[in-house]
């Protein structure tokens, strides 16, 4: 009875960890689209959400990783208990329920492998860990990753900038690309879906074999993938509109081409990775190649502060979840099922009062991209003289009246925006004058043949 207790408990915390990936990692698909104004942000979670149900049948060999590549198995089967799986997964749901209050796009992944390794660590000893596999197929592949896409996407960046240069100018210049970045984001929802709603697979099917009730180097079985495929589409379905706004508009000015290079980019890692069976962290493809892009287009500003919270929480993911893993199963290892009930409540408190906290700085379709993104998008924002911003409707809702410390914001936003304009403003007069130094000579030299000629 206690058994089936802890693996029902176990199940349930994996799925709601499945959910909280979902909206966590909205952001990794549909930020940039939203941002270009390619995408209403309702429609564009639903697409999402639509396409990680999809994407969660396509394939299992990323949870194969996670329940036989990264915790040893031993004569009796896997050396880890329910009641440690059950720790692990209140360690990555608390670190990604804390990341996404402070919109802070980090690692569910790296979250869930940290829980793990941690809770294992206490409960059952360093022999537990399958190094190696953590090694090839987590540690090696979340640092290579990010990095190729952010290059691949620089170079994309690069081509499609400089071919569509001149519809970036206009009011409107999203139109051109935004059947191309529809594609590339669906792509993305479709790769997010086919390697994050895995790793729950992996988490469960992992947690039947520690039962006994499955036969250990076996996949997932077909419930649990659908159980799977519907936990991830509704917590994507959610939107997760703090990390957007963060995607979205809180590293790079993001405009079509680029945004479309970006997507592109973050859908062939992700789709790679899943086919190799690495357990890839998709919101470090995705940061990394909103990056890339960044710093691909000429006269773009990449900010950097931004950057480094991002990096700060990426190198505490791992821990911060093995540390919080340990504790909870300290408490599950020392009193068994009490042990784990109490480390439910505590989670469920922790849970209330994250929520309860969010409720107080609500983030929503409304305002998850910010005032100077709307305009950039095509829409006006009318400033009056006396420096007050004037709400006005548009595609999506109303915008909020600011703060003086946004409204502080907005103006620098405003001045570095300006900056970038006149920068593509210079670049295309000196693109001017070279063309016209290229006829000069081209007629002269016609003229010095004519000359010639003549003679």
């Amino acid at each position: 009875m206690e058994i089936t207790l802890i693996v029902s408990l176990v199940i349930v915390l994996a799925l709601f960890f499945d959910f909280t990936n979902g909206f966590h990692d909205t952001a990794n698909a549909m930020a940039t689209p939203i941002a270009t104004g390619a995408l209403k942000p309702k429609v564009a979670v639903l697409l999402a959400a639509i396409l990680n149900l999809v994407g969660a049948f396509l394939s299992t060999e990323v949870a194969k990783t996670i329940s036989g590549g990264i915790i040893n198995e031993g004569d009796g089967g896997v050396l880890i208990t329910p009641e440690l799986i059950f720790a692990g997964l209140i360690g990555a749901i608390v670190w990604n329920l804390l990341t996404w209050l402070y919109g802070l796009p980090s690692s569910s992944s790296h979250a869930l492998f940290g829980g793990l390794i941690g809770a294992a660590l206490v409960g059952a000893g360093v022999g537990a860990i399958n190094f190696g596999g953590v090694l090839s197929k987590v540690i090696i592949p979340a640092l290579a990753a990010p990095l190729t896409a952010g290059l691949v996407a620089f170079v994309a960046t690069k081509i499609a900038y400089a071919i569509t240069r001149r519809h970036d100018g206009k009011k409107d210049g999203r139109g051109h690309f935004r059947f191309a970045q529809i594609a590339s984001s669906s792509l993305i929802a479709l790769a997010h879906g086919t390697n994050d709603a895995q790793k729950t697979m992996g988490v469960i099917t992992l947690t039947l074999v520690a039962a006994g009730t499955q036969a250990p180097g076996t996949g997932p079985q077909l419930w649990v993938i659908v159980a799977c495929a519907l936990a991830i589409a509704i917590g994507t379905y959610s939107g997760g509109w703090r990390i957007i706004r963060t995607l979205g508009a809180g590293l790079t000015q993001v405009k079509p081409a680029q945004g479309f290079a970006a997507e592109t980019s973050t859908a062939a890692t992700i789709l790679a990775s899943s086919h190799l069976g690495f357990a890839l962290s998709t919101t470090q493809v995705a940061s990394g190649s909103v990056i890339g892009s960044g710093l691909g287009r000429r006269g773009s500003s990449v900010r950097w502060r931004t950057v480094g919270r991002i990096a700060l929480g990426w190198l505490f993911t791992l821990p911060s979840a093995a540390i919080v893993g340990a504790l909870a199963a300290l408490l599950a290892q020392g009193l068994g099922t009490t042990g784990v009930i109490i480390d439910a409540v505590l989670g469920l408190l922790f849970i209330l009062f994250i929520f309860w906290r969010s409720s107080r700085n609500k983030v929503d379709h409304s305002n998850a991209i910010n005032v100077p993104d709307v305009a950039e998008s095509g829409y006006a924002v009318r400033i009056r003289k006396r420096g007050k911003v004037k709400p006005v409707p548009t595609e999506t809702g109303t915008i909020p009246p600011l703060t003086p410390i946004a409204k502080s914001a907005v103006r620098s936003d405003h001045a570095a925006r300006a900056a970038e304009q006149a920068a593509d403003d210079a670049e295309r007069q000196i693109r001017a004058v070279e063309r016209a130094a290229i006829r000069t000579n081209e007629r002269a030299a016609r003229a010095a043949g004519d000359e010639e000629n003549d003679k």
